[in-house]
């Protein structure tokens, strides 16, 4: 008999939820401290996860989520370039 394979499982820093980690994106904090989106999750830095939904990452704004989870704070054109690159992947 086949065991099931276990799902990895990550809570959105925006909306709270687990979700398995295919079904969402990660912000990644590099060792020289620049924040980019990681959308293929393999790329080495300290991430947190977020949904595919601009909701999510509004919520991750407001409640400091993101900046609480790469433990550094966060510049606003940071935020900024994080919207324009999930309204591309949106589209």
């Amino acid at each position: 008999m086949k065991t099931k394979n276990k799902i990895p499982m990550r809570q959105c820093t925006g909306c709270r939820e687990m979700k398995s980690k295919k079904e969402m994106i990660r912000v990644l904090k590099t060792a020289e401290n620049e924040i980019v989106l990681d959308t293929t999750g393999r790329k080495n830095g300290r991430g947190a996860y977020l949904c595919f939904s601009r909701e999510c990452l509004e919520k991750a704004v407001k409640s400091r989520g993101l900046e609480r989870s790469l433990k550094s704070p966060i510049p606003e054109e940071v935020y900024e370039n994080l919207k324009k690159e999930f309204d591309a992947i949106e589209k």
